[in-house]
């Protein structure tokens, strides 16, 4: 007998080489929209390290071969979830003759807070940068910056360079867990004349995350616009 091509079903409904079908009733019925879901809380609960196709099965209530049929694999899996985080519900007025400036202030802040909600994602978004919602944020990034008179031949540059800001800055504040107590004596080991720069400012001691995220996004666009 010819050997059935691989990914072919049998009459009963049987992946190749799998398992066979759950008879319809034996399970929750499965849809992407209900894996992609659940792998999102699975993923904020234990991590890229926690996600594993027998894990989020059973956090389904399915067998781990029964989502073979919505997903081709794990990592299928990271692509949609991070998509589903990544998701940007632009301003009404986004693509309007409004300020340039607050549109990238608020497309920033809002990728910046969306992936501080699923530290995960930062950690996923280097190696999968092509998925739907980050394109449509990168092109809504690059109207803004044209909007705002970057040069075509600068647009790459400029797009880039606020993509490692935010990515950057979510990372760092993700990873960036001391204690008060340990910023104290952190602190006070500055106290010595090497370190006199940074002992007055108190560095530490500054646990302002959203404002030093501003503060350097500021910068970035005061260069911005000196250059265009």
């Amino acid at each position: 007998m010819a050997a059935r091509p691989s990914g072919a079903k049998s009459k009963g409904g049987t992946p190749a080489g799998g398992s066979p079908r759950p008879a319809p009733g034996d399970e929750p019925a499965l849809s992407l929209e209900r894996i992609v879901a659940t792998a999102v809380d699975l993923l904020d609960a234990e991590g890229v390290d926690g996600l594993k196709m027998r894990r989020l099965a059973d956090r389904l209530g399915a067998g781990a071969m029964s989502l073979y049929w919505h997903v081709a694999s794990k990592e299928a899996v990271f692509d949609l979830a991070l998509d589903r985080v990544l998701a940007y519900r632009a301003p009404p007025d986004m693509a309007g003759p409004g300020d340039w400036r607050e549109d990238i202030v608020h497309m920033l802040e809002d990728w910046r807070e969306s992936m501080l909600r699923h530290p995960w994602s930062a950690s996923l978004l280097p190696r999968r940068a092509l998925g739907q919602n980050i394109l449509i944020r990168l092109e809504l990034l690059g109207r803004a910056l044209a909007k705002a008179g970057v040069a075509e031949a600068d647009l790459n540059g400029a797009i880039w360079s606020l993509w490692n800001y935010v990515i950057g800055a979510t990372i760092t504040r993700a990873s960036f867990d001391l204690t008060d107590d340990d910023r104290a004596a952190g602190q006070q080991r500055l106290t010595s004349e090497a370190y006199p720069t940074i002992e007055r400012s108190r560095l530490l001691l500054d646990n302002d995350w959203d404002g030093a995220f501003r503060k350097g996004l500021d910068f970035l666009l005061d260069g911005l616009a000196r250059g265009r």
